[in-house]
């Protein structure tokens, strides 16, 4: 097991996918999903229009390669996102990203041809960044725009009966959220922006805040006005809303006969329009965001709202209008992605850290977890755990500040995990296994009893192992069945990146040992291959990704730079700018040389030891034929 890391060709023959089937089997391996956002998706040939779509022909073609031999694709948030920020994890939570619309679909007939051609390839041909496997947010946020309208006009000019049935469904069935967020449209029309705070009108910012009968009488009148004012805008809001539902209603099709389930992806946070339309239902005064992590030594300042406590259940436990809501988003996420749904920071539906707004999220500054402050002045009042519960020589940031909890908290803690998130994979046909909790970073104990209580599967990041700590939980040895685990997510540097940083160094000793102690326990030549780790990146990038799949983990996923070796970084935690999230697969993705994915399954294999190797012989021999 002294093998170089050797790089090959992507592309599988049948044969050889089954070979690897049975390699990820044998090591008790039941899901392989890659990590893919969808502006991330590349593009078919001539159909780059600086944006991608799992809806696109690319988006089909790549749910092709992978077909055989993945099972699933982790996709990003699929809200709608800012003109002036792109980040999928502040869109909206139940309206879709305009932006995933496969455009060239409606030039054809089974749309109406509702969009010209020379409209499409024109968005093609003048895109800034047609060469580069980069996204170009600014430019086809202006150009979905105006092509949507084209549609829309062409729609209402000649409408197609069967489409408008369906248009006419959609709306009806959607309109608990539909309407809301198309009125916030006409109104970002109205005052010139789409960020409401910057509003002119204290009307029209709280529109679904009323204070009184009176005031609630007042906003009625001014909706209808709106509404009257910009009804052609509004229908246009909720066809492009239509659209994109249809189109993806129709590639969940194309992937569920390709066996590839599709993972979508819950963001912890509500959008300028979310917070707009619900802010009856959220915290006044205070905002969610995490203290000082792997990510920031000061704390993240998030400023996204916090659902109110008093809003989300009523006095005999059903769901308050806050806590309907928040079932209403997972109900529509399960119903839609039937492989499941990512919960984005799963801290934050458990035991959120909040600050005030205005504030640091810091201690001194009045911090703290929401349900886990007895002690705190303005908190206490939502507290679960006790002053006794706490050890006080431990600071409220820390994960291990509770040291106890009985069986009432640990449920009251789970109870949004109980009643909403699992309820609402139930009613959709799914079970808990369709939801993957992002649990990295701080998982303070609450949220760690709570998981183990409802036997919510967890994420296992190697990448994130702390090398001098031998019970880490993202060390090889110590990664449990019933979870996810992979070497990286989006907001990590490939681990060929992470490999160049830690040769020569002594945290990269560290790992070296230990990899060698849990992958290689059958060496004689233990030191050599020490020094081969620290020395070589190549190596040990392959080492760490043997790791993954030799650690008894049962679902594994790759980010798509990990499984290309593409050296580039699709988001960089704590920072802003274009560089964040605009990474895509190059549209030459079966031309690139890929990890060997053969030869780690083969070292994963053996690195579980002489008898296991003996057992899975003819594996072993199969997976030979593909390196």
């Amino acid at each position: 097991m002294t093998c170089t890391l050797e790089k090959r060709s992507c592309v599988f023959d049948e044969k050889a996918k089954k070979t690897l089937k049975k390699a990820l089997k044998a090591l008790g391996k039941k899901n392989l999903a890659f990590i893919m956002h969808n502006g991330s998706f590349p593009a078919a040939e001539n159909q780059n229009t600086g944006f991608g779509s799992i809806n696109t022909d690319g988006g089909h073609e790549f749910i092709e390669f992978a077909s055989g031999l993945f099972d699933a694709i982790q996709l990003g948030p699929a809200g709608k996102t800012k003109s002036c920020d792109s980040s999928p994890y502040t869109g909206t939570i139940f309206s879709g990203n305009p932006l995933f619309i496969n455009l060239l679909e409606l030039t054809t007939k089974a749309w109406g041809n509702i969009l010209s051609e020379t409209t499409y390839y024109d968005i093609v041909s003048n895109n800034p960044n047609q060469n580069t496997n980069k996204t170009s947010y600014q430019y086809v946020y202006k150009k979905y725009n105006e092509a949507m309208q084209e549609a829309w006009n062409n729609f209402k000019a000649k409408p197609d009966k069967k489409l408008e049935k369906e248009f006419k469904a959609f709306k009806s069935e959607n309109n608990f959220w539909l309407d809301k967020d198309s009125l916030y449209e006409a109104l970002s029309i109205e005052h010139g922006n789409d960020y409401w705070p910057m509003w002119g009108s204290e009307t029209d910012k709280n529109l679904f805040n009323p204070q009184s009968i009176e005031q609630k009488m007042e906003f009625a009148k001014r909706i209808e006005e709106i509404e009257n004012k910009y009804s052609d805008e509004i229908e246009l809001y909720k066809f492009t809303q239509f659209v994109i539902s249809k189109q993806s209603e129709e590639t969940r099709d194309f992937a569920k006969k390709h066996d590839i389930k599709m993972i979508a992806d819950r963001q912890v946070a509500f959008s300028d329009r979310d917070t707009w339309a619900y802010q009856s239902l959220f915290l006044k005064g205070w905002c969610l965001g995490c203290p000082p992590d792997y990510f920031s030594k000061d704390g993240q300042a998030w400023g996204f709202p916090v659902m109110d406590p008093d809003r989300m259940y009523n006095a005999d436990g059903s769901l308050d209008e806050g806590g309907q809501l928040l079932k209403n988003l997972y109900k529509k996420m399960f119903k839609e992605n039937p492989g499941g749904v990512r919960i984005d920071h799963i801290v934050g539906l458990i035991d959120p850290w909040v600050y005030k707004s205005g504030k640091k999220p810091k201690i001194e500054e009045g911090a703290g977890r929401l349900y886990s402050s007895p002690e705190h002045e303005e908190l206490s009042k939502y507290a679960i755990a006790k002053i006794e519960d706490l050890n006080l020589d431990v600071t409220a940031d820390k994960e291990k500040r509770i040291k106890t909890l009985t069986k009432e908290q640990i449920k009251d803690y789970g109870r949004l995990i109980e009643k909403i998130v699992i309820a609402a994979a139930k009613e959709e046909g799914l079970d808990k296994d369709a939801i993957v909790c992002e649990d990295l970073g701080t998982l303070t104990n609450p949220v760690a009893s709570v998981m183990k209580a409802f036997g919510l599967q967890g994420m296992k990041l190697t990448q994130f192992t702390e090398p001098d700590k031998p019970e880490d939980p993202y060390r090889c040895k110590n990664i449990d069945k019933k979870c996810w685990a992979m070497v990286g997510t989006h907001d990590n540097e490939p681990i060929k990146m992470w490999a160049d940083k830690n040769i020569h160094s002594h945290e990269g000793y560290l790992h070296a040992k230990n990899l060698v102690e849990d992958l290689f326990s059958d060496a004689e030549n233990k030191d050599d291959i020490i020094v081969k780790l620290t020395d070589d990146a190549e190596f040990l990038a392959q080492t760490k990704l043997v790791e993954l799949f030799a650690s008894e983990a049962e679902n594994i996923q790759i980010f798509f730079t990990d499984y290309f070796n593409i050296y580039d970084v699709y988001n960089r935690p704590g920072t802003a700018g274009d560089a964040n999230w605009s990474l895509r697969l190059p549209d030459n993705y079966k031309e690139l040389s890929s990890v060997n994915l053969a030869k780690i399954l083969k070292l994963a294999i053996l690195s579980r030891g002489k008898e296991f190797a003996n057992k899975n012989s003819k594996i072993i021999e199969k997976l030979d034929e593909i390196i």
